[in-house]
């Protein structure tokens, strides 16, 4: 009990101390498929870091939380919009993530982190202007902690595959596809397209966690263990029905996932279905 009361005071307090905003209205990515016009698109790498929006004087997550960078940080990002990734290199998304979380993080922290900027929100300006102005100043900006994400004009699917790969053999998550034409819109539509591969694999169920929230009084997460020896949490992909009635202990799973941490953790991993025995 006094863990549980230490966790939500903790909690309370990092979420006061964040000054949540209203979420900034952003673009959100579908999922690329293959009779995608590549040439009507600017293709970039997609960096696996936390997201984040610079509103011209601070710096928020998607979900509308200040971000407690340092002053010298965000000093060089003007008062230009801008939309991104904070980065540490790869398979070091739980360092980024951890250190967002923080009411206020170490120097020596922040200075392993570039913000990693892929667009510049503008109401009229189709992308392929928006990345040619928001490039030009943040190269005149010239800091080393601020860059722009390089963008590629592809002119058919064979040269995307090429540089899809060429991605993920440096370790990186996939590509994202901009339209050149299309004007900032927040939500989901094609004009945003995220590449990026998926792999599956089977655990057996050694546990559960308490739902929260709409989920309160049902499974949260099953606990798993795979054939290496890893234990994590699978709770993205479970039906209501499964958070009512969740699978047995030693019952065998599929799950979904992509990559891995750098403690041999699957990342996102997602619930597919029940493995039957044969």
């Amino acid at each position: 009990m006094k863990v549980w009361i230490l966790l939500l005071i903790s909690h309370f307090c990092l979420l006061s101390a964040s000054n949540a905003q209203n979420p900034p209205n952003i673009e959100l990515a579908n999922t690329y498929h293959e009779n995608i016009p590549v040439a009507d698109y600017l293709v970039s790498e997609k960096f696996d870091g936390v997201r984040a929006i610079w509103n011209g004087s601070e710096l928020l997550t998607r979900g509308g939380f200040r971000i407690n960078a340092p002053k010298w940080f965000t000093q060089p990002f003007g008062s230009m919009s801008l939309d991104g990734e904070l980065w540490s290199g790869y398979q070091e998304f739980a360092f980024v993530s951890g250190l967002v979380r923080s009411k206020q993080g170490q120097d020596k922290d922040w200075r392993k982190v570039r913000y990693l900027v892929f667009d510049a929100p503008h109401p009229s300006m189709p992308f392929i202007n928006r990345y040619q102005r928001y490039k030009n100043e943040l190269n005149r900006i010239s800091s080393v902690h601020l860059q722009a994400i390089k963008q590629h004009n592809f002119i058919n699917n064979k040269a995307l595959e090429d540089y899809y790969h060429k991605v993920l053999a440096r370790g990186g998550e996939g590509v994202m596809l901009h339209r050149k034409d299309a004007v900032h819109r927040a939500g989901r539509s094609d004009n945003v397209l995220k590449y990026k591969p998926y792999s599956d694999a089977e655990a057996i169920v050694i546990g559960y966690t308490l739902g929260k929230g709409k989920y309160q009084g049902m499974t949260g997460a099953l606990k798993v263990r795979n054939k290496h020896g890893i234990e994590f949490k699978v709770g993205s992909g479970l039906s209501d029905k499964l958070r009512q009635q969740p699978p047995a202990i030693g019952t065998q799973i599929t799950y979904r996932y992509q990559g891995f941490t750098k403690h041999g953790k699957p990342r996102f991993a997602r619930f597919l279905r029940v493995r039957e025995r044969l």
